[in-house]
């Protein structure tokens, strides 16, 4: 039960889905945790559910996009629990569901802008606190379709190559330096965003939907948030102290084809 304790952990995106299972467990395994988030009243309502649990914990409104806004808060972090040395870079959305010839630049901008230079500002102002703590692993949530394609949201795709390949980057630029990288790939997770994704798709019956897009997984269902945030304790911990640059893939088989 004390896997990461000791650590301090931000997670953005933290108030729902997959965030909000990361920052449990990792509260659960002894991390003083910070929850990042656009959510202000999912984000409080989890900080008070975790401080009257007796976790350390703290909530940051952050838009990931604003870069000062990161930096801001990665400091006050830093300062508040003495240090950084786990970063979980889980904040995303979908994006427009459209083909590409028809999509807007706005629509395409604002995808990258949360998905990659989000990943990008908060992997920049926390890799310094990394430094001084003379260690750190930095866990970008990717996808199964940062491996494959899809023909929907290719925003959101794109985006989520992009990652992976920042991932092995940042891997081996900061490996000397003790700071591990490494990409998480969910298949289908039922979570808010895959909700309403399923929705813009056309989807009128959710469970009837989570269903038939759970058949495409070999073992046969969606996933639950805390599949991922297990293999996120993992990469946080010692335990993986020899892993960076690596894909870790939670599919339920998808992309075993």
């Amino acid at each position: 039960m004390q896997r990461v304790s000791g650590k301090t952990c931000i997670i953005t995106g933290a108030a729902v889905g997959i965030g909000r299972a990361c920052a449990l467990r990792l509260a659960q395994e002894g991390a003083r945790v910070a929850l990042f988030d656009v959510l202000d009243e999912q984000g409080r309502a989890l900080e008070s559910e975790l401080r009257d649990a007796g976790h350390e914990v703290a909530y940051w409104h952050v838009d990931v996009a604003d870069e000062a806004m990161v930096r801001t808060a990665i400091d006050e972090v830093a300062a508040r629990f003495g240090g950084v040395h786990v970063l979980v870079n889980n904040a995303g959305i979908a994006g427009a569901n459209k083909p590409t010839h028809e999509l807007t630049e706005a629509e395409w901008d604002r995808v990258q802008a949360v998905n990659v230079k989000g990943v990008f500002f908060c992997t920049k102002h926390a890799i310094p606190h990394m430094r001084r703590a003379g260690h750190g692993s930095i866990i970008n949530l990717s996808s199964i379709y940062g491996l494959v394609g899809g023909a929907d949201v290719p925003p959101y795709h794109a985006a989520k190559g992009a990652v992976r390949l920042m991932s092995k980057t940042d891997a081996m630029y900061y490996a000397p330096e003790r700071i591990r990288v490494n990409s998480v790939h969910p298949g289908y997770i039922r979570t808010p965003m895959v909700e309403h994704h399923l929705r813009d798709s056309g989807a009128t019956d959710i469970e009837a939907a989570c269903r038939d897009v759970g058949l495409l997984h070999p073992l046969g269902h969606m996933g639950e948030p805390d599949d991922i945030a297990w293999g996120v304790v993992y990469l946080a911990s010692d335990e993986s102290r020899f892993v960076t640059g690596s894909e870790l893939v939670i599919d339920g088989g998808y992309t075993a084809r």
